[in-house]
């Protein structure tokens, strides 16, 4: 996969992938934040698309917990989705070990999406509620998923982990019923990886998983809903 791979000048791990937007290496688990054959791509697809409008078609009012806050990507998006319907999101997201100052600064998706956003979500406050438009309120939380215990309640779950060659413990039977318990009825969970055991523990933490067409290079995603 390291055809579609470009350094960019100034940071070892910044990558443009196929899209043209970017993406981050991690090292410690070998593994992009985001495809290399399309960042953005993939984030409308697996997010947008399959996530937040179709909860938007089940719900009156959308709450949101983000497994991976990572780039901000999935959360430019998501803010910028709701200020184009006029429609209110509660975004909570989860990252154990944030992106430096500096690498942030140099992400160019505010550039490709026509936004101005990016900053703000990277600089906003850890663990309290920050209104960043009319439309879209932050709660970051620091620390991992295993020991988080929410206040709230959601409709939509974004499960952008790192794939389960990186980290296999946030793929199993236990933690997507910890999640289940998070969910409102009738809720959501879209994901980007689309393994046979991952439907499985799925299915087995009491969701009815769908199989739906990737991204470009991507022959399957996913979306499961709590039964």
């Amino acid at each position: 996969m390291t055809e579609n791979k470009a350094n960019v000048p100034g940071s070892g791990r910044l990558v443009v992938t196929g899209d043209g937007s970017h993406s981050v290496w991690n090292a410690e688990v070998g593994q992009h934040y985001h495809s290399i054959f399309g960042a953005r791509q993939e984030s409308e697809r697996v997010f947008i698309e399959l996530g937040l409008q179709e909860a938007w078609n089940r719900f009156p009012q959308v709450s949101i917990l983000e497994m991976g806050f990572g780039t901000g990507l999935n959360a430019l998006l998501t803010l910028q989705e709701a200020g184009r319907k006029q429609l209110p999101v509660r975004y909570t997201t989860i990252e154990a070990f944030p992106l430096p100052a500096d690498e942030a600064r140099q992400l160019n998706f505010d550039e490709l999406l026509g936004t101005d956003q990016l900053a703000a979500l990277h600089e906003a406050r850890w663990q309290s509620w920050q209104p960043l438009t009319p439309t879209f309120s932050l709660f970051k939380h620091r620390g991992r998923l295993q020991d988080f215990r929410p206040d709230d309640r959601y409709n939509l779950v974004y499960y952008d982990a790192f794939a389960p060659e990186g980290q296999p413990e946030l793929w199993t039977a236990d933690i997507f019923r910890q999640i289940a318990g998070y969910l409102l009825p009738g809720g959501l969970l879209t994901t980007y990886c689309s393994k046979g055991y991952v439907q499985r523990n799925l299915k087995a933490a009491g969701f009815r998983v769908e199989k739906h067409p990737g991204p470009p290079r991507k022959r399957e995603v996913l979306r499961a809903i709590l039964e």
